[in-house]
C-alpha cells in the first residue's frame, strides 16, 4: 500500500498534477515515512499549491540528509526552507535556515553550485537599495551556475542581473539577460519553482521599463504555463494581474475586468490582492462607473496598495480639479525613479492642462522627453510626444503640436493601445479645429467617438459627444476660449504679465495666444483686436 501511494504520487509529480502528488506523497509518508527524494518532491508540491508545510518537509529532507552524511544535498534544502519562508515574509526563520546553509557549505568545504545558490538570496537582499552590489553577487551566482552546468541557478542570476541593471538605469543591457533567463523556462530547462519564479521576476521588469511588447509576449508565457498547472497557486494570481494589466491596453476591458476579479479570489488576504483591487478600479473608471471605483480604489488602500496616480485621475473625471491637482502634485513630488516618474508624468500633464495650468504641464511634459531619451521604449516615446503635443496644444500653438500628437498617435496604434490612441486623436481633432479645419477635425472626433464606442470607455464618449456638438465656427473668429480670455483681456487693457497672472499662465503662452488672435481676426494690432472683441460684445 505504501509503494503503491508512493508511485502513484510520483506519477502525479510527473504529470505537474501537484494537489494529486501532495495527497498521495502526504499518505505515504504518514504510513512508512519517505525518503530524500520523495521528500523534496511533497515539499516541491505542497508549495506549488500553497500550502505553508512545505518548509517543514524540506527540513525533514535536511534532517535525512544530515543524518546520510549529504552534506551538499543537505545545504540545498536548507535553501530550499529559507527560500519558502522568505517568501512567506517569515524573515527571521528564513534568515536563520540561510545562515544554517552557509555554514554547511562552509565547514563542508563545498565548491559546488551549493555556494552559488547561496549568493543569490544575500544579492537580493541588496536590490534594490544598493544595486550595483546585488548585481555583483548574481554575477557571481552566474558564474558558479555556468561552471557547474546548474540551470535553475543560471536563470535566477540571469534575472537578478537584469534587474539589477534595471535599478542601476542600464535596461538596453538588461533585456537580453532577461530574455535568456525566459527561453531557458519557456524550454523547460529549469524546475517549476524557479520557472514561476523567473516568469514573474522577468515580467516585473519588463513592466518597470514599460517594455510593453516583451510585457506582452511573456505574460502570454506565464499564462499557457500556469494552464498547464490546474492546481498551481503560488504564480497564478500574479500572473491573472499581469493579463488584466495588458488585456487593459490592448483594449479587452471586460476580459481584463474578468481576470482581475479572479486575481482578487486568488490572492485575497496577501499583500498583492492590493494590485488587482487597484486594476479593478482602474477599469471601473475608465469604463464610467466613477462610484465603483471610488469603492475599489479604498479597498485597494486598505489592501496596502498605493491608489495613484488613479485616484487623482478619478477626481478629474468626477470634476474635482482641485482635488485631483494636490494629489498628482504630491503623487509626483514623493516618486523617485526615471520608469515610476513616467507612470505618472502622464497623467500629471493631463491634470495640469485640465487645470489650466500649461506652464506647470510643460515642467511634466519636459521631463517625459528627457525620459523618452534615456529608457527608449515605444511606451515613454508615445508618453513623451502624447504629453508634449496636449501642452503645445494648450500653449496656443496647434500647428507644432500635430506633430507630436500624430507621432503618438501612430506609436500608441503599433502598441495596439486604442484608448491611449483614441485619447491622443481627441486632442488631434482639437488642434485641427484650432487652425480653422473644421471638416477634419469634425472626422476625426467622430472616429474617436466610435473608439470610445466600442471600448466602453464612458466618460471619455460623453466628452467627445459633447466636444462634436459644439459650434467651434460660431465663435467670433474662429477662436478657441482660452483665445477668448486672452482677448477679453487685452480689450480691457491688461498687461501680458496682467493676463498671465489672472489665467494663471506664463508670459510666453500669452503672447503666443496673441499671435494666433492677431492671425485669426487679420488685424496687426491689440488695438485692432480690442476693436473687434467690443464690436462682437466680448467685453
Amino acid at each position: 500500500m505504501v509503494v503503491s501511494a508512493i508511485e502513484v504520487g510520483g506519477e502525479a509529480f510527473r504529470r505537474q498534477a501537484w494537489r494529486a502528488a501532495y495527497v498521495q506523497l502526504s499518505a505515504a509518508d504518514r504510513n512508512a515515512g519517505l525518503g530524500v527524494d520523495d521528500l523534496e518532491r511533497l515539499a516541491t508540491a505542497a508549495y506549488l499549491i500553497g500550502r505553508s508545510d512545505c518548509a517543514d518537509v524540506w527540513a525533514r529532507a535536511y534532517q535525512l540528509c544530515l543524518a546520510q552524511g549529504e552534506t551538499a544535498r543537505a545545504a540545498r534544502c536548507a535553501g530550499w526552507v529559507a527560500f519558502a519562508l522568505l517568501n512567506a515574509g517569515e524573515m527571521a526563520r528564513g534568515g536563520g535556515w540561510l545562515a544554517r546553509a552557509q555554514l554547511l557549505v562552509d565547514e563542508g568545504g563545498l565548491e559546488g553550485a551549493e555556494r552559488g545558490w547561496l549568493l543569490v538570496p544575500q544579492a537580493i537582499a541588496c536590490y534594490p537599495d544598493d544595486p550595483a552590489r546585488a548585481l555583483d553577487g548574481f554575477l557571481a551566482a552566474g558564474e558558479m551556475a555556468e561552471r557547474f552546468g546548474d540551470r535553475d541557478l543560471a536563470a535566477m542570476a540571469g534575472m537578478g542581473q537584469g534587474q539589477a541593471l534595471i535599478a542601476l538605469g542600464a535596461p538596453t543591457r538588461a533585456m537580453p539577460l532577461l530574455d535568456e533567463a525566459m527561453v531557458a523556462v519557456t524550454a523547460g530547462e529549469v524546475s517549476r519553482i524557479i520557472a514561476g519564479a523567473v516568469l514573474c521576476g522577468a515580467i516585473d521588469a519588463c513592466q518597470q521599463v514599460l517594455d510593453v511588447r516583451r510585457a506582452t509576449e511573456w505574460t502570454a508565457a506565464l499564462s499557457h504555463w500556469c494552464d498547464a498547472q490546474p492546481d498551481l497557486v503560488p504564480f497564478r494570481g500574479q500572473c491573472l494581474v499581469h493579463r488584466a494589466e495588458i488585456m487593459q491596453l490592448h483594449g479587452d476591458w471586460q476580459d481584463a475586468a474578468d481576470e482581475a476579479e479572479r486575481a482578487c479570489e486568488w490572492l485575497s488576504g496577501t499583500p498583492p490582492a492590493g494590485e488587482a483591487l487597484y486594476r479593478c478600479a482602474e477599469l471601473q473608471r475608465l469604463r464610467g462607473d466613477l462610484q465603483g471605483a471610488e469603492e475599489t480604489y479604498r479597498a485597494a488602500t486598505i489592501a496596502g496598495c498605493q491608489p495613484q496616480p488613479g485616484l487623482a485621475m478619478l477626481r478629474l473625471a468626477q470634476g474635482q480639479v482641485d482635488a485631483a491637482v494636490a494629489a498628482i502634485r504630491r503623487v509626483v513630488d514623493e516618486t523617485v525613479g526615471a520608469v515610476a516618474r513616467a507612470r505618472v508624468l502622464g497623467p500629471f500633464v493631463e491634470i495640469m492642462l485640465a487645470a489650466g495650468q500649461p506652464d506647470i504641464a510643460r515642467v511634466g511634459a519636459d521631463e517625459l522627453s528627457t525620459m523618452a531619451g534615456e529608457i527608449d521604449t515605444p511606451y515613454v516615446r508615445a508618453l513623451a510626444a502624447h504629453a508634449a503635443g496636449a501642452v503645445r496644444l494648450a500653449e496656443g500653438d496647434p500647428q507644432h503640436a500635430l506633430p507630436e500628437l500624430r507621432r503618438a498617435w501612430t506609436t500608441w496604434r503599433d502598441l495596439d493601445a486604442p484608448h491611449e490612441a483614441a485619447t491622443v486623436r481627441v486632442l488631434i481633432g482639437l488642434a485641427f479645429r484650432a487652425v480653422g479645419d473644421a471638416d477634419t477635425a469634425a472626422m476625426e472626433l467622430d472616429a474617436t467617438r466610435l473608439a470610445f464606442e466600442s471600448l466602453g470607455a464612458g466618460t471619455d464618449l460623453a466628452r467627445v459627444e459633447q466636444l462634436l456638438r459644439a459650434e467651434p465656427a460660431k465663435r467670433p473668429g474662429g477662436l478657441t476660449d482660452r483665445e477668448l480670455d486672452v482677448l477679453v483681456l487685452v480689450a480691457r487693457g491688461s498687461t501680458n504679465r496682467a493676463i498671465a497672472a489672472a489665467l494663471v499662465i506664463s508670459e510666453h503662452t500669452v503672447a503666443r495666444h496673441i499671435h494666433n488672435i492677431l492671425t485669426k481676426l487679420g488685424v496687426s494690432s491689440r488695438t485692432a483686436a480690442s476693436s473687434f472683441a467690443h464690436e462682437h460684445h466680448l467685453v
